[in-house]
């Protein structure tokens, strides 16, 4: 293996681990940019890569498949006889350094690395009939081009279930093409500060709001390229419309089913409508009667409004 070593990890600090991280593109992130991970996508790592703080997405599932890295390890070794080490190290690429590799283990004796995976019953589809989930194929053959293996064994336990292990050889195209859009993405997106398309998350509302928070009244720009994307904006709209009166009917046919009975079953789902209490403050005769304290209370928020309307 061409194994560059950036650092250490033996007893590093998690929250120095979470920096180096963000000085370049690991395995997880590979996937993503890759566009073939369908819970994460290039914007989410620009803005996880540009962020001034560290912070770290987390659930128990994730927590679970740190946990249990060692076990899947154990077993991988049970089932096939091989050995493997811990590298304890962050590698990277010897011609692109922005790629790296923090790798599960290494396979002793041989050119090649162990990813560890944990999977939940409801996601075994996913390995069936020898299927591999096409962001780990990326992520194994990112951490290929990183260190020079020729193949990288990928284990996982799917939970209450079965323990499955596969050898991916290596494919220098696939590699060649990570390669090449991880090289565009670090360069024209990271390192130029320029967010990748956008992708309809919370995460790029908040991203474009700060980034732009105040208008410029004597400002305007020509849109004309985006007029066939504002007209499906605009029937969007209406279907948004439609089906939000249909599911309002729906809801409202089954309260009215219901009466005073707080819960109801079907077959397929239980429907709960509470009584809840709620506590706001009357502000109206706040301000009346009590002005200095509303007048203290206020906090004056900003924000730009979207608005879009037809041109006759």
């Amino acid at each position: 293996m061409k194994l560059n070593k950036v650092v250490s990890t033996l007893e590093m600090p998690h929250e120095e681990w979470l920096r180096y991280r963000k000085k370049g593109i690991g395995g997880s992130d590979a996937g993503a940019i890759c566009g073939v991970n369908k819970y994460r996508s290039a914007v989410s790592v620009f803005l996880d890569k540009t962020a001034e703080q560290t912070s770290e997405f987390d659930n128990e599932a994730m927590r679970q498949g740190r946990d249990l890295e060692q076990y899947v390890a154990e077993r991988f070794c049970e089932e096939t006889g091989k050995k493997v080490r811990r590298a304890n190290a962050i590698f990277s690429h010897s011609e692109l350094p922005f790629m790296l590799a923090n790798v599960d283990r290494l396979v002793v004796g041989e050119n090649a690395g162990l990813e560890c995976k944990t999977a939940s019953a409801f996601s075994a589809d996913k390995w069936a009939d020898g299927s591999i989930p096409p962001e780990y194929e990326v992520q194994c053959n990112h951490y290929m081009a990183v260190t020079g293996a020729d193949a990288w064994y990928i284990a996982c336990v799917i939970l209450g279930k079965e323990f499955i292990w596969h050898r991916i050889e290596r494919d220098e195209e696939l590699i060649a093409t990570i390669e090449e859009l991880e090289k565009d993405f670090w360069q024209n997106n990271v390192i130029a500060n320029v967010m990748p398309a956008p992708d309809g998350s919370s995460s790029v509302d908040s991203y474009i709001n700060s980034r732009y928070a105040d208008s410029d009244p004597e400002q305007s720009v020509d849109i004309t390229t985006y007029d066939e994307a504002l007209k499906r904006r605009e029937e969007i709209t209406v279907l948004e419309k439609k089906l939000g009166a249909e599911k309002k009917q729906i809801e409202q046919e089954v309260k009215q089913y219901m009466q005073e009975a707080e819960t109801a079953y079907s077959n397929s789902y239980e429907v709960k409508w509470k009584t809840v209490e709620s506590k706001r403050v009357d502000t109206k005769k706040l301000k009346s009667e009590y002005p200095e304290v509303y007048k203290d209370c206020i906090n004056v928020g900003k924000s730009r409004r979207f608005t879009v309307k037809g041109i006759a």
